[in-house]
């Protein structure tokens, strides 16, 4: 009997409380709301791809109090879509109550849509070229000359007839703009295709070479050199200077002088006689030459 009055205060204060919260919980009604809630797609098999852009949000009926529902949002809920059984093709699966996850004391009534149509393809792969994406332009008097991707190439992979399409890969911009000298920057890979990913996302290093825009320049009265003539022949040529159209960065060109070029005649294994020889030149490092006038001499031998 002693024991039963033990702690009396106490035991009465939570019989009270207890007594409180269940007329609280008691004295709500029931209702029911619709909410938009995400849905999540599970157990994708390897190999295979969900195609097109599914549904991101259904819609449910809920049941609760009135308190209980008040307080929820449609973030707290998931449905979810059990994807293992999927193969390609289009498939149809069902939303029931029991695919939404909500909380204890809420019911699910029902779920718009029941039934969602799916289409699946096997994934395939395959390897395209790196194609950087050069922005703006370098300062007048230069120009671009090569650009090169470390990777040359990246493996992309995604639906098949997705794949089938994709050609090359891309990077973000590598701006140009104003300058004079080589551009290195080191960049992210993407595909264009949104369906199509890359197997092994990475950057790429681009290499964007940079040169003075080249000129040309014409230099005049160029002496013709009569090579390899058989010892104890006379060579002579018609007419024995020709015109040299140069090509080349300006700075590079100002500088050649008629006497730097090597521009010649082959008489080897020739015997007494007149010919018509193509007029040869050995090419210059940083300078090309475009063209000859003449390009053809009157050679005779005696």
């Amino acid at each position: 009997m002693r024991g039963l009055f033990r702690h009396f205060g106490l035991k009465v204060i939570s019989l009270a409380l207890a007594t409180l919260l269940w007329l609280l919980v008691a004295g709500q009604r029931e209702a029911e709301r619709s909410l938009r809630v995400p849905l999540e797609y599970r157990n994708v098999p390897d190999q295979i791809e969900l195609l097109g852009e599914p549904a991101s949000l259904v819609d449910v009926r809920l049941r609760g109090t009135s308190g209980a529902l008040a307080q929820l949002r449609g973030t707290d809920l998931v449905a979810v879509i059990d994807l293992r059984s999927a193969r390609p093709g289009r498939r149809l699966f069902h939303l029931l109550p029991g695919d939404v996850v909500v909380p204890t004391g809420i019911k699910v009534l029902q779920v718009s849509p029941p039934t969602l149509s799916l289409t699946f393809e096997a994934t395939a792969s395959r390897t395209v070229p790196v194609v950087p994406d050069i922005d703006d332009e370098p300062a007048p008097g230069f120009e671009v000359t090569r650009v090169t991707s470390d990777p040359a190439t990246v493996d992309v992979a995604g639906p098949a007839s997705e794949v089938r399409g994709v050609t090359e890969a891309t990077t973000e911009p590598v701006s140009v703009r104003g300058a004079t000298r080589p551009v290195i920057d080191t960049v992210s890979i993407g595909v264009p295709d949104s369906n199509v990913r890359l197997r092994n996302p990475r950057d790429a290093i681009v290499t964007v070479e940079i040169r003075p825009v080249p000129v040309e320049r014409t230099v005049p009265a160029v002496p013709v050199e009569l090579r390899n003539a058989r010892s104890g022949l006379r060579a002579t040529a018609h007419p024995s200077a020709v015109t040299v159209v140069l090509r080349g960065p300006a700075n590079e060109l100002a500088a050649v002088k008629a006497a730097d070029l090597a521009i010649y005649a082959d008489l080897a294994g020739l015997a007494p006689g007149r010919y018509n020889l193509p007029v040869r030149f050995d090419q210059m490092k940083d300078v090309t030459i475009q063209r000859i006038q003449p390009s053809q001499l009157d050679v005779r031998l005696r």
